[in-house]
């Protein structure tokens, strides 16, 4: 395989009251095992990205899963050619996806889970129903699923204000949430159905799962990922989208070719405020 280094990816909602002594445990342990990337602990769970060689990232699955907290926790696997963080970071945060909404906790209550071959099943039999981005606007512009409804906004702290503006006929329609890995959509789901929005369903393991059990069909263009590689296709692998030194948004081949880009120095969305 000519790809080296295996990426992970995973969340769980559940209560953890240990953050701090759980905190030096899992850093000591992917020092060990030369992992890079992030933990991200809160009182309502664990989320992490973390890459390095196939082997130690199998053992840290195990080691991990030792905890009763984390056994079976879903992983998403991909490949690269090469590391795409630059160290490796256990924060403590209030939130693992911040909403800002303290009365929304998924490990009590959140949507009804859809599973990506049946999602693809219902793009099949063109069954009725709305498909909801719920990431952030320059997520969406790299890539997203055929008749996607999108919302307008830079961070999912937004998306509780955001889904107001929604057409009130979706609220009696089957709503399917995504996003990246699943995690957003673990809070939007269950905003949602408090908002009157009737049958709201989560893409469980979210788009990254989709392209491990059905592929690109009726996705269209690449994946927005948050370190080095910047977005993967549906083949899971690297491609050549890139970031703006200056500003940070994903651009996009046409994007690298317009005038308004010059490397280390600004893009088509920042050529103006320089």
């Amino acid at each position: 395989m000519l790809n080296q280094v295996a990426n992970i990816a995973g969340y769980r909602f559940v209560s953890i009251t240990d953050r701090i002594k759980l905190r030096q445990k899992l850093k000591e342990q992917c020092t060990k095992l030369n992992l890079k990337g992030s933990i991200l602990l809160g009182e309502e769970g664990i989320n992490f990205f973390l890459a390095g060689e196939k082997d130690c990232v199998d053992e840290f699955i195990n080691y991990i899963e030792k905890d009763e907290r984390f056994k079976d926790i879903n992983i998403k696997l991909s490949y690269s050619n090469s590391q795409p963080f630059t160290r490796m970071l256990v924060r403590l945060k209030n939130e693992i996806i911040a909403m800002k909404k303290p009365d929304i906790v998924p490990e009590k209550f959140t949507g009804k889970r859809i599973s990506p071959t049946e999602l693809k099943k219902w793009y099949d039999d063109k069954r009725e129903f709305i498909i909801l981005d719920a990431r952030n606007d320059y997520e969406i512009r790299i890539g997203l699923f055929e008749n996607s409804t999108t919302l307008p906004i830079s961070n999912f702290s937004e998306f509780p204000d955001a889904i107001k503006y929604l057409p009130e006929r979706m609220k009696s329609l089957p709503v399917v949430t995504y996003c990246t890995g699943g995690i957003r959509c673990e809070k939007a789901a269950p905003y949602m159905l408090n908002e009157g929005f009737q049958e709201v369903y989560q893409l469980e393991g979210g788009i990254l799962k989709y392209f491990e059990e059905c592929g690109g069909k009726y996705w269209n263009g690449d994946c927005f990922v948050f370190d080095k590689r910047v977005a993967l296709n549906s083949n899971l692998e690297e491609t050549n989208v890139v970031q703006c030194y200056s500003c940070r948004e994903p651009l996009s081949v046409t994007e690298q070719n317009s005038s308004g880009y010059i490397p280390g120095k600004h893009c088509p969305y920042c050529v103006d405020s320089d």
